[in-house]
């Protein structure tokens, strides 16, 4: 990395030969941010064993410190320790602030969690987390008799909580802005006064977001039964455990993706086939465009295309995260790759859909933007030396750098922006190339 005139940028090497190559990419930020909430419900003590040690982690843990839970973590060895004390330590009356930066897992799991206790609560975090909506959610906390609203009146943290406990009982929740918002609710559910039952109105976008988050409560104890849109939940205790976090899909497909379009042979270790992530079957996605995959217990394998890459019109609202990386390395195909019904990743960390396409056209792509995606045309020659601005997004900054391993002289700006998920991700990409 070097300092210009205008910020720090990363210079991406360029892939002169077919990628050979195992990966272990650091935990799972949606396993952590979902185990961290469970264990400390927990009566008892929870080891969480490779754990991921980002921003956004930091965020959530920093929070329960501050709530009174009493958590110890060694980074070296990626563990997370939590002394599990239920709803106890979430009494203040005298009020207190939580920072979450701008890690949406932390605003809206802790949203619903801190509603669980008792006392007066202010959620907030950086400017974009302020332009991020979370009203589907208060809405929902509201009619659970929770009162909390928005400071600003605008649908978006900060957050202003006088919690007294969840109510419980049947409540409605729109599924097409956020899984989160559920995923929130569902955490705290076996919490609450009396069992909550949650519809969920409308397509579930990102749905395998919440089958994880239901796994993950059967694995902490907790049974949650699910009769089509509607998900049951008893009251009833998490069980402290040793628990295993998995590596993380979302950031093992920016590795995935680079041997897509250098070729070779890359293997995610520690990722297999029984993999709570929706966003392991990414690699199916390079399948259908002419990579080869292997799926066993212990990694994912690929093969990078024989013939080149083939088009793709995909609809991606199940795994909405992999637009950017999808998009990045869609130049490269034989032809036009088209992304559907994503339009919820407009509210990310920041919007997606145009931020991709502004950046492809930097490179000389050609790219029709539609409200719920992008249709990308090949690029037989892509435009050197870019900067690539990343808006202060990790996944653009990852994706991106993928592009850039076959276009001399691009450079990624902001890069440390991934340290929102994935610390270590530029050395890791040295690495394979």
């Amino acid at each position: 990395m070097k300092d210009t005139s205008e910020e720090t940028v990363y210079e991406v090497p360029i892939c002169r030969h077919p990628i050979r190559a195992q990966v272990i990419v650091p935990g799972s930020k949606s396993i952590t941010n979902r185990a961290l909430p469970m264990a400390a419900l927990a009566n008892g003590k929870t080891r969480l064993r490779g754990a991921l040690f980002s921003d956004d982690s930091r965020y959530f843990i920093q929070s329960l410190r501050r709530l009174g839970y009493h958590v110890e973590t060694d980074e070296l060895m990626k563990e997370v320790i939590i002394d599990g004390a239920g709803t106890d330590p979430l009494e203040h009356e005298r009020g207190l602030d939580l920072f979450v930066g701008n890690s949406g897992t932390s605003a809206r799991f802790l949203s619903a969690f801190v509603s669980l206790g008792k006392g007066r609560y202010r959620i907030d975090g950086v400017q974009r987390m302020r332009e991020r909506p979370i009203a589907a959610l208060l809405s929902a906390l509201r009619d659970l008799d929770v009162q909390i609203h928005d400071e600003l009146g605008t649908g978006c943290p900060p957050i202003l909580i006088e919690a007294n406990g969840l109510r419980g009982g049947r409540v409605e929740m729109n599924g097409k802005d956020s899984s989160q918002f559920v995923s929130g609710l569902l955490i705290a559910a076996p919490y609450a006064k009396e069992p909550i039952s949650i519809v969920v109105q409308g397509e579930l976008v990102s749905a395998p977001y919440v089958e994880m988050t239901l796994a993950m409560m059967r694995q902490f104890g907790v049974q949650v039964e699910k009769k089509g849109n509607i998900f049951h939940v008893i009251t009833g205790d998490y069980l402290a455990q040793d628990y295993a976090i998995e590596p993380d899909a979302s950031g093992a497909s920016y590795f995935l993706a680079a041997t897509a379009i250098c070729g070779g042979q890359v293997r995610i270790m520690g990722l297999g086939q029984q993999s709570l992530q929706g966003d392991a079957r990414f690699a199916h996605i390079l399948a259908d465009m002419g990579c080869t995959v292997r799926y066993e217990k212990e990694y994912i394998e690929l093969l990078g295309p024989v013939d080149g890459l083939k088009g793709i019109d995909i609809d991606l609202f199940a795994m909405s995260d992999m637009v950017p990386t999808l998009a990045a390395i869609a130049p490269f195909a034989k032809e036009k790759v088209r992304i559907r019904n994503v339009a919820n990743v407009r509210i990310k960390e920041t919007d997606r859909i145009r931020a991709c396409v502004t950046e492809l056209r930097r490179f000389g792509v050609t790219v029709t933007e539609f409200e719920d995606g992008m249709e990308i045309e090949p690029c037989a020659q892509l435009q050197e030396g870019v900067t690539v601005h990343t808006y202060d997004d990790h996944r653009m900054a990852m994706a991106f750098a993928i592009t850039g391993l076959k276009v001399p002289g691009t450079r990624i700006a902001n890069p440390a922006c991934t340290a929102k998920t994935y610390p270590e991700f530029f050395r890791h990409l040295e690495n394979i190339v």
